[in-house]
């Protein structure tokens, strides 16, 4: 494997096991808000990005390629309104949508088609990401300033279960 590709493949551990870190903030934001429904959504948000993070560890492994586990940064972000968070969901997606159109950059400049195959399946998931936190900004703009509403939303969020990833290595 290139070493470059090799390099951001290890980094995107790291970016993933911080978007779990950073969606289990905003979860704590909104369950000290009351809204137990907003907390439920981004706590499986953040399942899912450690399931992320462990799928790029395991196609390192299974490449026969070291990874190296770095610390994860504290989430520094102070929110002052709940409209906040969700923007701060988006922008954060859209990073993430940017490092893997990078690595995925990296690997076609190499010829890496292995790998290329690989990310298909994360540039899927991206616009995926970038869909549910357009839609829950769009919700909050219409529904967030009636308590009724919000109520209704928080209870819709409240639905979601989680499901693995169903990517095979």
């Amino acid at each position: 494997m290139d070493a470059k590709v090799h390099e951001l493949l290890n980094q995107q551990i790291n970016k993933e096991f911080y978007s779990a870190y950073l969606y289990l903030d905003f979860s704590n934001y909104f369950e000290q808000a009351g809204l137990d429904g907003f907390a439920n959504w981004y706590k499986i948000q953040a399942q899912e990005e450690r399931d992320h993070a462990m799928l790029f560890y395991q196609y390192l492994q299974n490449e026969s390629q070291a990874v190296a586990l770095e610390a994860i940064a504290k989430p520094d972000k102070v929110f002052t309104c709940h409209m906040d968070v969700l923007k701060a969901g988006l922008e954060h997606e859209q990073y993430v949508t940017a490092l893997i159109n990078d690595i995925y950059g990296a690997a076609y400049d190499v010829r890496d088609f292995r790998t290329m195959q690989f990310l298909d399946w994360f540039v899927k998931e991206q616009g995926e990401e970038e869909t549910n936190a357009t839609d829950m900004i769009t919700k909050m703009e219409l529904f967030g300033s009636d308590p009724k509403s919000l109520y209704m939303l928080n209870q819709e969020l409240a639905a979601r279960v989680y499901t693995a990833p169903s990517l095979t290595l």
